[in-house]
């Protein structure tokens, strides 16, 4: 049998009054409120408006919003009203409402109503709405949590984000910001002639990066699929069908560990144009993210800790193998597998069972490079088989046409030439098979369709990939993935753990007069 489910005293006694008001006729949960301002609206328009200005000119507001501070005085209340643009103090008096008094004189905190009336100012001078239309849009059941910050109560705030929300106006700032930022680069792309399409979530082979895949099984086809780690091998079949200028904003899936930097679901931004290489992205990458973060914040200059990054063009670009050389890495080092693996078993580095020499290097370059790249800065050339969808470089075949661009000691974007050719990319691939039968969980299986799409022709192209959780990280200062993102994957808690953090006092009452 199922156990009752246990309430808090504050649950109880909120649910006494949600019968109390059915009982005298109520209705606790009412439909749509017309109304015409928001808080921050008359706060911009009136703000400056002096008691007898608005004494001389009534000004009549409406709004809706839920109950963050209540202050009642038998006759009287003052409340703050908090909608999604901020806070308005309101004046509830029983000689105006008449019989709806007896409704608002018993808001709780968290409370949702409707109010309409006129603007004056207190004694304090403080902008207030006398309210003369009242309505109780939703009664809340929970108690808003009084504290509601520092360390203690992360995982809390990512568990219950609507909580985190409602009472952390900068974290909605940073949602706003995050909405700016895809906004700013979904208009430079259209108006640089790209069109936005959208490819499969669902995949008969993953493919398109080095990852896990989640894998499911789909019923009425009795095939099992994967979760896409990335959408590159359908974007590149679209050049070949002959779109030139693509992006897809989409959302990632990589059955891997959870960090502050990584999620296994995630927001990636992928754009493809056709008859161009790496050369071409650079400088239009440049011009992307500057675009970004002057129209979405105003600036090229953003702080994120204690640095501050500079986005004005041009960025300087390093050669993968240079990077290594310019922090002590030795050439020996580079060009011998046995000393490579040596250097980084010395150091404590991770290294995959049977790892080859340029996974190695990668690592290196992972834990003595990445971090000390700060500001934007494009490292370029790196090994073939670090890149078995790229182009080979002309004249130094051993490397390929790939850039990645990493700020702040982190990568956040992705790019190279593609590689049309469909021999040498069948051969890629058999490789990366080879290293799945060999153990390699991120190497995937060849993939037959997009080898047959290769071979009826796609033109030169470059592509590119930029995280977007990552680059709002950077431009909203978060710390951490989960700041950027609404519902991020948590370990489950028990159910009466995970309760327990709705059951705090309510919070402090506003200031009234």
């Amino acid at each position: 049998m199922k156990e009752k489910r246990k309430l808090s005293e504050h649950v109880r006694s909120r649910i006494k009054k949600l019968e109390a008001l059915r009982e005298a006729g109520a209705e606790p949960y009412a439909g749509a409120f017309d109304f015409d301002d928001s808080a921050a609206a008359i706060v911009e328009e009136y703000g400056a408006a002096g008691k007898e200005d608005l004494e001389a000119s009534p000004v009549t507001c409406s709004m809706a919003g839920r109950v963050v501070a209540f202050r009642g005085f038998g006759k009287a209340a003052f409340a703050h009203l908090q909608d999604s643009s901020g806070k308005l103090q309101v004046y509830l008096k029983r000689d105006v409402l008449g019989e709806e008094y007896a409704i608002a004189k018993k808001l709780d905190i968290g409370d949702i109503v409707g109010v309409r009336g006129t603007l004056f100012r207190t004694r304090t001078d403080e902008l207030t709405l006398e309210v003369q239309e009242f309505r109780l849009l939703t009664k809340s059941l929970r108690p808003l949590p009084e504290k509601w910050h520092g360390l203690k109560d992360i995982e809390a705030r990512y568990r219950k984000r609507y909580l985190d929300l409602i009472v952390n106006p900068a974290v909605k700032e940073t949602f706003r910001k995050r909405s700016a930022i895809i906004r700013a680069m979904r208009e430079f792309l259209e108006t640089h002639g790209y069109i936005e399409v959208e490819t499969p979530m669902m995949q008969p082979i993953p493919g398109g990066a080095a990852a896990r895949p989640f894998s499911t099984h789909h019923n009425a086809l009795g095939v099992d699929l994967f979760l896409r780690i990335a959408p590159e091998l359908y974007l590149k079949r679209l050049l070949v069908g002959g779109y030139e200028r693509i992006y897809e904003l989409n959302r990632n899936f990589r059955n891997e560990g959870v960090s502050t930097r990584h999620n296994p679901e995630f927001t990636m931004l992928e754009f493809y144009t056709a008859y161009k290489d790496y050369n071409f992205l650079m400088p239009f990458t440049e011009e992307l993210l500057a675009h970004t973060a002057s129209t979405a914040l105003g600036t090229l200059k953003v702080k994120f800790g204690d640095i501050e990054l500079d986005l004005t063009p041009p960025w300087p670009r390093v050669g993968f193998l240079d990077s290594m050389f310019q922090r002590g890495v030795p050439r020996g080092v580079v060009d011998d597998p046995a000393l490579a693996l040596d250097f980084a078993r010395e150091r404590g580095f991770e290294l995959a069972p049977g790892a080859t020499h340029a996974k190695v290097l990668d690592e290196i370059f992972s834990n003595l490079v990445e971090p000390e790249l700060i500001q934007p800065t494009f490292v370029v050339d790196y090994p073939v088989e670090l890149s078995p969808l790229a182009r080979r470089k002309p004249g130094e075949p051993h490397l390929v046409e790939r850039f990645e661009l990493f700020m702040a000691g982190r990568e956040i974007a992705n790019a190279f030439s593609e590689l049309t050719d469909p021999m040498d990319q069948r051969q890629r691939m058999e490789g990366q098979a080879e290293s799945r039968l060999r153990g390699d969980v991120e190497s995937h299986e060849v993939d037959e369709d997009f080898l047959a799409a290769l071979e009826y022709g796609m033109p030169p192209a470059a592509g590119e990939g930029i995280g977007i959780d990552r680059l709002v990280m950077l431009l909203t200062d978060s710390p951490s993935i989960r700041d950027v993102l609404f519902f991020p994957q948590l370990k489950p808690l028990a159910h009466d753990e995970d309760e327990a953090v709705s059951d705090d006092e309510d919070a402090p009452q506003g200031d009234a007069d």
